[in-house]
């Protein structure tokens, strides 16, 4: 893939992450970087297409990204950059009336993390205690209107405690935030999440964010590190 392709998936998947609309040539023609005919430009996108990373999902419409495509946007364009200001000041108010750590300033923090993600959060304190919030976040999410993504991550939800089982077991707690997509994700191919499993006390412990694949990863990503940083403070 040369660098304009490169460009051009990172504009899609960007563009189709806030919009949930597919992205067509006309709209990329709009874009300062891509000073090109749209003849050149459906030429580039079909060739994004028959590499596996993008996909037409209707005869009339522009392109979506594949689970290929989310994997190569995070692997190559995701940048570990701090969050917002004002995002870290809402989660730090958010637990400031807590001295030390505890479960509840975790559940607390997490309440904050699915605002701010419009997304659902889950934490593990073991393979049978969990707790999970911003389900209706989840649920707002278009592709909920697709019955049988609707019916899939419900099933999951229900055996909330299996897929934790997986992620307890995925690797070494090392605080390193982690992102799952497709095959790799517990949750499911049709799934997003951003992972950090950590010990605190010598227990691990699991918390992350779920979603549809399409999710801002780049968010999200910024959202899981400066959520650790805040619960390490409260364990020095």
């Amino acid at each position: 893939m040369d660098q304009r392709q490169k460009d051009l998936l990172n504009l899609i998947v960007c563009q189709y992450v806030k919009t949930a609309t597919p992205v067509g040539s006309k709209l990329v023609s709009q874009d300062p970087r891509f000073n090109l005919s749209s003849a050149t430009i459906r030429n580039e996108m079909m060739a994004l297409e028959d590499a596996g990373y993008i996909y037409q999902p209707h005869t009339s419409a522009g392109r979506a990204p594949t689970l290929k495509g989310y994997e190569f946007y995070v692997a190559n364009f995701l940048a570990d950059l701090d969050l917002a200001k004002p995002k870290q000041e809402f989660l730090r108010k958010a637990v400031q009336s807590f001295k030390t750590y505890e479960p509840t300033l975790v559940k607390q923090l997490a309440k904050g993390v699915a605002e701010l993600a419009s997304n659902t959060v889950f934490v593990g304190f073991s393979k049978a205690d969990f707790y999970y919030t911003g389900l209706s976040n989840l649920f707002a999410q278009p592709e909920f209107n697709q019955h049988e993504f609707a019916y899939n991550i419900s099933r999951v939800i229900d055996h909330f405690d299996r897929v934790l089982e997986k992620l307890f077991s995925l690797s070494d707690f090392e605080d390193d935030v982690e992102i799952l997509i497709g095959k790799k994700n517990p949750f499911g191919s049709e799934c997003g999440s951003v992972v950090v499993r950590y010990q605190i006390r010598n227990e691990p412990v699991v918390f992350g964010i779920l979603g549809p694949a399409r999710m801002d990863y780049q968010n999200n990503f910024s959202l899981i590190k400066y959520s650790q940083s805040l619960i390490n403070n409260f364990t020095k």
